[in-house]
C-alpha cells in the first residue's frame, strides 16, 4: 500500500497548504484582446474629438440652451408617465390573460396581438393624426342621440398627449407579457394556501402573488424604462416638443445635422446612464438568494483582487 501524505500532514517541516501560494492561470489571448480593443478606441476617440466637421464649437453652445432643457423636460415626463399607465395596463391584461373567462382572455390577446404586432412608429403617427379619423370625441348612450360630452379630437389629442397615449399601450402590451412570467413564475401552491385560509381571489393576487412575483418582473421592467427613454425619440414625427423634436427644430434651421446629433447623444447617454444606477440596485435587491455568488462583474473582481493583494502585502510588512 502506497502512504500518500498531505503536506499539512509533513512532521519534517516541510511547507504547508496554507503557505502555498496560488499562482493563476496567465490568460495571454485576453490581454491581447484587451489592449487591441483600447487601442482601438483609444484611436476612435482621438479620430472623432480632431475631426473639424462635427463643429464642438456648436455642439458646446447647443449643449446646455435652453430649447434643449425645454425638450428632455418632456422626454423625461413622457418617460416616466407612459411606464405608470403601461405598467398599470399591462398588470390589468396579465390578470386578464390569466383569467379563466374565455371573453376577458380574448379581449387580452387582442390587445397584445393589435399593439405588439404593430410597429411603434406607426402607433404614434395613428395617433397624432387621429382627428382624420374621428373629429369630435363624444360619450354617450351607444346607438342614441343622447351624448354627455362631445370635444372636438385636435383639441384633446395635443402631440404630447397622442405622443403618450401611443408609448403607453404599446408599452402595456409588452408590459403585460413581463408580468404575466412573474405571476406564472409563482408557486400556485401559495395562491392554493391563500384560498384555503379565506383570501379571496382579488387578495391573493394582490397580497400573495404580485409581491412574490416582482422578484421576476423588476428587472426586466428597469430594461423597459430604458427603453422607453430612448424610445420617446420617434414622437419627433408629430412635434411632441421632446429632446428630439427640439433638436430637429434647431438643425432644419441651421443645416448642422451631424453637431446636434451629438448634443442629443450626449443627453440619451446621460440619462440613461442615470437610470442604470437604480437599475443595478434593483436587480441585485430582488435577486437576492437567486444569483450565483460567484457571479461578479470584472470591475469588481479587479477592485476585489487589487484590495486583497494590498491586504495580504500589509499583514506581511506587520508580521
Amino acid at each position: 500500500m502506497i502512504d500518500i501524505k498531505s503536506p499539512a500532514d509533513d512532521t519534517t517541516g516541510t511547507t504547508s497548504m496554507r503557505d502555498l501560494e496560488i499562482v493563476p492561470v496567465r490568460n495571454y489571448g485576453r490581454w491581447i484582446a484587451a489592449v487591441a480593443s483600447l487601442l482601438a478606441l483609444v484611436g476612435l476617440v482621438g479620430s472623432l474629438a480632431k475631426n473639424d466637421n462635427l463643429h464642438w464649437d456648436i455642439v458646446g453652445d447647443y449643449l446646455f440652451a435652453d430649447l434643449i432643457f425645454d425638450g428632455m423636460a418632456t422626454t423625461l415626463w413622457l418617460t416616466a408617465a407612459a411606464m405608470l399607465l403601461g405598467l398599470a395596463l399591462g398588470t390589468l391584461i396579465a390578470v386578464m390573460r390569466l383569467s379563466s373567462s374565455p371573453v376577458l382572455y380574448g379581449l387580452a390577446n387582442a390587445f397584445v396581438w393589435v399593439f405588439r404586432g404593430t410597429p411603434l412608429l406607426v402607433q404614434i403617427i395613428f395617433w397624432g393624426y387621429a382627428a382624420a379619423l374621428y373629429k369630435y370625441v363624444k360619450i354617450g348612450i351607444p346607438f342614441t342621440d343622447v351624448t354627455f360630452f362631445q370635444a372636438e379630437t385636435n383639441t384633446l389629442l395635443t402631440p404630447a398627449i397622442a405622443a403618450l397615449l401611443a408609448l403607453g399601450l404599446n408599452e402595456a402590451a409588452y408590459a403585460s407579457e413581463i408580468v404575466r412570467a412573474g405571476i406564472q413564475s409563482v408557486d400556485p401552491g401559495q395562491a392554493e394556501a391563500a384560498h384555503s385560509l379565506g383570501m379571496r381571489p382579488a387578495l391573493t393576487m394582490r397580497r400573495i402573488v404580485l409581491p412574490q412575483a416582482m422578484r421576476v418582473i423588476i428587472p426586466p421592467m428597469g430594461n423597459e424604462t430604458i427603453n422607453m427613454l430612448k424610445m420617446t425619440a420617434l414622437v419627433s414625427v408629430i412635434s411632441a416638443h421632446d429632446l428630439m423634436s427640439n433638436i430637429q427644430d434647431v438643425y432644419a434651421q441651421n443645416y448642422q445635422v451631424i453637431p446636434m446629433l451629438v448634443v442629443a447623444s450626449i443627453w440619451y447617454l446621460a440619462l440613461v446612464t442615470l437610470l442604470s444606477v437604480p437599475q443595478a440596485w434593483l436587480e441585485r435587491r430582488y435577486g437576492r438568494g437567486t444569483t450565483r455568488a460567484g457571479h461578479v462583474s470584472p470591475l469588481r473582481r479587479l477592485l476585489g483582487g487589487t484590495m486583497e493583494r494590498l491586504g495580504k502585502n500589509s499583514k506581511e510588512q506587520n508580521r
